[in-house]
C-alpha cells in the first residue's frame, strides 16, 4: 500500500450537503464532492490490513484496498478497472449502498472507518468524466438466447455478464423504461435518473436488447419464454407489499409507499401516471416504517410541501454506537440518521399504529397509536407488548406505509410451475440459482427476499455464471471476489 501511516495522519471525510433550505426546493442530488487531494488522503487511510475484512463485508467482494491504494497514488484509471472487475454499477452502490464494507473495516474497530463508499462513487464519476466507461461488446457470439425478466440491478448485472459471455440477451421490463426500483422507487435527490440512462446506453451499445412495456405472464405467457429462449433468468424483485390490516386501512389518505414514491418519480421525469394524484402538500404526514423507504418518503413529502412529517418505528430506538451483541466486523443495528431525517422530520420509536380514523366522508383525519416494548427471553423470539395508558391520537391527512415487501408475485411461478419457499420467494438451489424447472433460474430479491442493491448486483453476477455454465458446460464469468485484477 502507498501511505503506510495514512490512517494515523488523516481523519475521515465524506461529501458535504447543500443546506436544507436550498435542497428542499428541488429533487436534484445535493452532495458536494471532495477535492482530489482530499480523496487521495481518504484513500491513504486504508491500512494495508493483513486480512482486509472489508472484502467479506461487501456482498460483491470488491477489491477495496487495491482501489483505495490506486486513488491514493492518483492512478484513477487503474482504480476504475479494479472497481469494475467486481462491480458492474458502482455509480449505483456508491450512492445507495449502506456500506457494510465500512462496518467491517479494520480501522473501524477503534477509529472512524475508511470512507469506502464515497471513494467508490468518485472513482466511477471520474471514469465517466474521462470517457473511460465505454461499450465492450463481445467479439464472439455463442448463438444462445437468454431472457432476463426484470431490469433492476440484479437483472441488469446478469444481462451484462451474460452478454460478455457472448450470449444474446433480451431484458423484459413491464414499465416503460428500464431500471426497476432504481428508476421508480429511489427519489431523484438520492440518484438522478441520468445516472441510470448513461449506463443503459453502454449496455445497449454492447448488444443487450430491452423490451419495455412488456409484462411477462400477462402480455407474454411465461411458458413462451421457455420455448423461445435457451434459458430464462427471473429478476423481478420482491414486489408484494406488506399491508397494515387495522381499522380504517381503506380510508383515502392511507397510501402504500410504493404507490407514493413511483408516482412522484414519474412527475419529476415528466412521465404519465395512473390513478389519483398523491401529494403531501399542506398535509400532516405520518410515515410508518423506519427503513430506507420510510426515509425516502420523508424527503419526498418535505419537497412536496408537507405541513409536518412524523416517522414511526415499531422497534426501540437503537444505540448510537455498536451494540455489545453485534461486535465488529458484523453489521450493527445502530441508530442511522439519513439526510432526509435531518430535513425536518420527527422520529418516534417503540410505537404501534392501532387504527386510522376518518372524517365521516371516507378521508383520513387522524390515527391512533400505543407505545410498545419488546420483551426478550433467552432462546425465545422477542415478544411485543403494548404499554397500557399510552394511547394517543395524531392528526394525519396522509399516512405512508413503508413496511417493506413480503415476497415475489406468483403469476410467473404459477405459469411455470416453480416451487416457492415459506417466505413466498422463488425457491432455487443455492449452488447454481436454478429452480425446480430446468433452464429457469432466479436471482436478486425474487430469490433471497427484500434486500440491498449491492446484494442484487451480486446475485445477478453469480446467477449469470451459473446460467452460462448450464448453457456451455463451464463458465469463465467470475464469481464473487474473482475479478480480473489489473496491476500497475
Amino acid at each position: 500500500m502507498g501511505k503506510t501511516t495514512g490512517f494515523m495522519e488523516y481523519g475521515r471525510k465524506v461529501e458535504a450537503y447543500t443546506p436544507v433550505k436550498e435542497r428542499l426546493k428541488n429533487y436534484k442530488e445535493f452532495t458536494k464532492p471532495l477535492a482530489e487531494k482530499e480523496l487521495k488522503e481518504q484513500g491513504a487511510r486504508c491500512m494495508d490490513c493483513g486480512i482486509p475484512f472489508c472484502h467479506s463485508g461487501c456482498p460483491l467482494g470488491n477489491l477495496i484496498p487495491d482501489f483505495n491504494d490506486a486513488v491514493y497514488r492518483g492512478k484513477w484509471e487503474l482504480a476504475t478497472e479494479i472497481l469494475h472487475s467486481t462491480n458492474n454499477f458502482p455509480e449505483f452502490t456508491g450512492r445507495l449502498c449502506p456500506a457494510p464494507c465500512e462496518e467491517a473495516c479494520v480501522l473501524g474497530i477503534n477509529e472512524d472507518p475508511v470512507s469506502i463508499e464515497n471513494i467508490e462513487k468518485n472513482i466511477v464519476e471520474t471514469a465517466f468524466k474521462k470517457g473511460w466507461v465505454v461499450p465492450e461488446p463481445p467479439t464472439i457470439r455463442t448463438g444462445k438466447r437468454i431472457a432476463v425478466v426484470g431490469s433492476g440491478p440484479a437483472g441488469l448485472a446478469a444481462a451484462q455478464q451474460l452478454n460478455r459471455a457472448g450470449h444474446e440477451v433480451t431484458v423484459f421490463e413491464r414499465d416503460e423504461r428500464p431500471g426497476g426500483l432504481l428508476r421508480y422507487g429511489i427519489p431523484d435527490f438520492k440518484m438522478e435518473k441520468n445516472v441510470i440512462d448513461r449506463r443503459l446506453e453502454i449496455l445497449e451499445a454492447e448488444g443487450i436488447l430491452f423490451e419495455c412495456g412488456v409484462e411477462i405472464g400477462k402480455d407474454i405467457p411465461a411458458k413462451q419464454l421457455e420455448e423461445d429462449f435457451d434459458a430464462v433468468l427471473l429478476c423481478g424483485g420482491a414486489t408484494v407489499r406488506r399491508s397494515l390490516p387495522i381499522e380504517g386501512a381503506d380510508l383515502k389518505g392511507v397510501v402504500q409507499a410504493m404507490d407514493f414514491l413511483p408516482q412522484n418519480n414519474r412527475k419529476v421525469a415528466g412521465l404519465d401516471y395512473t390513478g389519483e394524484e398523491l401529494t403531501a402538500k399542506g398535509k400532516n404526514v405520518i410515515v410508518i416504517g423506519g427503513g430506507d423507504t420510510g426515509s425516502d418518503c420523508i424527503g419526498t413529502s418535505l419537497r412536496q410541501g408537507a405541513n409536518s412529517v412524523v416517522n414511526f418505528e415499531i422497534l426501540g430506538k437503537p444505540p448510537v454506537g455498536r451494540p455489545e451483541n453485534q461486535p465488529w466486523p458484523y453489521w450493527p443495528m445502530r441508530l442511522r440518521t439519513s439526510s432526509s431525517h435531518k430535513e425536518g422530520a420527527e422520529r418516534v420509536f417503540s410505537i404501534s399504529t392501532k387504527a386510522f380514523k376518518g372524517d365521516g366522508n371516507g378521508n383520513l383525519k387522524s390515527l391512533v397509536t400505543v407505545e410498545v416494548e419488546w420483551i426478550t427471553k433467552p432462546g425465545e423470539r422477542p415478544e411485543l407488548k403494548e404499554i397500557a395508558g399510552t394511547e394517543k391520537e395524531w392528526p394525519c391527512d396522509l399516512a405512508l406505509l413503508a413496511l417493506g415487501f413480503t415476497g415475489s408475485e406468483e403469476t410467473i411461478p404459477d405459469q411455470l410451475g416453480l416451487a416457492m419457499d415459506p417466505r413466498t420467494n422463488i425457491k432455487a438451489s443455492a449452488a447454481d440459482y436454478q429452480t425446480n424447472v430446468p433452464g429457469v433460474f432466479v436471482a436478486g430479491d425474487q430469490r433471497r427476499g427484500q434486500s440491498l442493491i449491492v446484494w442484487a448486483i451480486s446475485e445477478g453476477r453469480q446467477a449469470a455464471h451459473h446460467v452460462d455454465a448450464y448453457l456451455m458446460g463451464s463458465s469463465e464469468l467470475p464469481l464473487k471476489g474473482e475479478g480480473d485484477l489489473p496491476r500497475a
